[in-house]
């Protein structure tokens, strides 16, 4: 699936938890699928309006955009594509892969920099288990927990690879 197809996937979908402004779509998007997800407002406005020139979605008086029924349909099956798992792009690994010339103590403090963005990613997380928990209980609810069991699992060995590397970099010859 490209990139614009994987867009109109995160707009769509943003949409069916309510209409909204094209502001504060982007607000949704970062605070619901902010942990694994990111759209600027670069692709968001020009994406709107391709999906309300399509039919997709309309947008009312207010500036407060909703999701049609062909939108819902379009979502569905873009939803059931198969999709590309890009390489990733890792500005870490790449300064670790380089560390001889970064430096060992360099290295240890982006090592700690990245425990502590994975200690704090699993506090945020933890924070929204617990918004979950005090939600009356919803049809979204298993959907939610699987990924964010992802993010917690993702954080957690995070921080398990952060100890193990900062052992390898101490060991005889590290």
């Amino acid at each position: 699936m490209s990139r614009r197809a994987q867009t109109d996937v995160a707009v769509l979908g943003a949409l069916t938890l309510q209409p909204m402004t094209g502001y504060a779509l982007r607000a949704a998007i970062v605070e619901t699928l902010g942990h694994f997800w990111s759209e600027s407002f670069g692709q968001i406005y020009p994406t709107l309006a391709r999906l309300t020139a399509d039919g997709l979605v309309t947008k009312d008086d207010d500036g407060r955009f909703t999701i049609t029924p062909a939108g819902r349909t379009h979502l569905r099956t873009r939803l059931a594509e198969p999709y590309d798992v890009t390489p990733p792009r890792n500005p870490l690994l790449l300064r670790l892969f380089f560390g001889r010339t970064l430096g060992r103590d360099a290295c240890r403090a982006l090592l700690r920099d990245t425990g502590a963005r994975a200690t704090a990613q699993l506090a945020a997380l933890a924070a929204v288990r617990d918004e979950i928990a005090a939600e009356p209980p919803s049809p979204d609810h298993p959907y939610a927990l699987v990924t964010l069991d992802y993010g917690e699992r993702m954080a957690r060995a995070h921080l398990e690879w952060v100890e193990a590397s900062l052992r390898a970099l101490d060991a005889p010859g590290g």
